[in-house]
């Protein structure tokens, strides 16, 4: 092998060992930013959910959009939400366009899940637990997301 062609290999490995550090580098730092968006997007949530919270008890209301008023559904998310400079449509179908699909097994509290077609909208709080408006008759109440509303699931949406 000529000399030409040990230092081109040698000049070879070495801007492929630098590429790959940098590169590896880089990643991390993509890494930790995305690790401190999602910390933060938790934390966000949280607040959501707690915030939420406050609301049980207060009566279903159709078309009702505050704690005075009383709560629809889409009403009651739509409340929680705009307290944290989210707003939101008021109609669960139009608020199912909003934010980004979400598996049922990666939800985190704070994602709304809907039901019914799309006709009806709750709010996941964690351990398969859900709050929302339910219906003519009832307060806003916690559920879980099994037995009656696991057969009307239709999907989930996160928008923090």
């Amino acid at each position: 092998m000529t000399d030409r062609i040990r230092f081109a290999l040698l000049i070879l490995v070495v801007a492929t060992s630098l590429t790959a550090r940098v590169g590896g580098a880089l990643g991390a730092v993509i890494r930790d930013d995305e690790l401190a968006h999602e910390a933060s997007s938790a934390s966000e949530q949280t607040k959501v959910v707690r915030y939420a919270r406050h609301f049980i008890g207060i009566p279903y209301s159709y078309g009702g959009t505050s704690p005075r008023s009383g709560f629809d559904c889409s009403g009651f998310t739509r409340f929680v939400y705009a307290h944290f400079g989210i707003t939101l449509p008021h109609y669960s179908g139009a608020q199912f366009q909003m934010g980004r699909r979400v598996s049922r097994w990666g939800l985190r509290p704070g994602d709304l899940l809907f039901f019914d077609a799309l006709g009806h909208v709750g709010m996941y709080i964690g351990s398969g637990l859900f709050i929302h408006a339910p219906h003519s008759g009832t307060r806003v109440s916690i559920d879980p997301l099994s037995g009656w509303y696991a057969g009307r699931y239709d999907g989930a949406r996160r928008l923090l």
